[in-house]
Formats: C-alpha cells, structure tokens, sequence
C-alpha cells in the first residue's frame, strides 16, 4: 500500500510540476494585460446571454403591456412579476430589468424592484424598436 501511495504522490507531484505557464506572448511588451475576452472567453457569452434575456423581456413587456398616452409600452412590475411565461423564461427577473436599465431600454424608479413592495410601479419601454 506504501508503494502505490508513493508513485501517486509522485505522479501527482510531477503532474503539477509539469504544467503550463501562462502565454507570455499574448500580453503587450509594456505589460498590459490582454482583453477582459482573450482571458475569460465566458464573458463575452454571459453578456451575449443578457442581451438575449432582455430582447426577451422587451418582447414580454409588448405582450403584457399597454401603451400610454406618450406612446411608450408600460407595465406593472406585479404582473411582469405574476406571468406564468416570464416566471417560466427569466431565471432572475429583477436582474434582467436592471441590465435593461442599466443598457437604458427600459425604465422604473428606484434601483431594484421587490415582489409586494413595488407590484404598483410601472416598467416601461424606452426601446421598442431598436433592439
């Protein structure tokens, strides 16, 4: 049992020994380091994910909204809340409409909506079209 312990730890110990360095190359001769998607090539894909997510909540706003007497689509953050299909679709509802605050395609007071306390607030589209 000593013997196979020992060529484990060996193996393992010449595995970490023998890994790769980090690409020099791909950092700039003053030393600035590569793009944010060179180094972490899922960030480009979640911030793609967020784009999809809030064309879909554009999408889901149209559908369960009205337009107002300015002619942009509104609707309450309790029945955004309350849908079936957008329950189904947005994993986090309150951090897609802030990414699509954030992206300023859409509108509602405060910084963050909760369920109850802010079902009267409207949600409206900024963006309709563009997207």
């Amino acid at each position: 049992a000593l013997d196979w312990s020992r060529r484990v730890s060996d193996s393992a110990r010449q595995g970490a020994l023998s890994g790769t360095r980090l690409d020099q190359s791909s950092a700039s001769s003053k030393g600035v380091p590569p793009a944010a998607g060179a180094c972490f090539p899922s960030t480009r894909k979640m911030t793609l994910n967020v784009e999809e997510e809030v064309k879909q909540l554009v999408e889901e706003i149209k559908r369960l909204g009205a337009k107002g007497p300015d002619g942009k689509t509104a609707v309450k953050f309790g029945v955004l809340f309350a849908d079936d299909r957008c329950a189904n679709i947005f994993e986090a509802l309150v951090g897609t409409l802030r990414a699509g605050k954030k992206r300023k395609v859409l509108h509602f007071d405060g910084e963050m909506l909760l369920q109850g306390a802010h079902d009267h607030v409207d949600v409206v589209l900024l963006l309709e079209d563009s997207l």
